[in-house]
């Protein structure tokens, strides 16, 4: 029956919190140039990659062995990122804690 349609109440999304031990990822683009030159086919496979951190988990906010914060620069790896649905061109990836393995700090100097 027309007007009997269920009527669909969409919330829109617009924060996504880690749980857990994870952090919220915002991949960097791909390079498809290395600084010398060279066109990097689109096919490659690289194990690791950057990103800037968007969000941390409370756990691991309050965990002093993990010292990332928001707005690092790190470098980790994909395997087990799961990515968000959030986004048309998505770059946010949910990525355990563990599969960060670098974070990029200013020097000192």
């Amino acid at each position: 029956m027309p007007g009997n349609e269920p009527k669909t109440n969409r919330m829109k999304l617009e924060t996504v919190e880690p749980l857990g031990q994870r952090v919220l990822i915002r991949k960097d683009a791909d390079k498809k140039i290395t600084k010398g030159g060279i066109q990097l086919p689109d096919n490659i496979e690289i194990p690791t990659i950057t990103g800037r951190i968007v969000a941390v988990s409370a756990q691991v906010e309050n965990d002093d062995d993990f010292p990332i914060r928001q707005y690092d620069k790190v470098l980790f790896n994909p395997k087990h990122a799961i990515p968000v649905d959030f986004e048309g061109d998505n770059q946010l990836f949910v990525v355990p804690v563990e599969d960060v393995v670098a974070v990029f700090r200013a020097s000192s100097k």
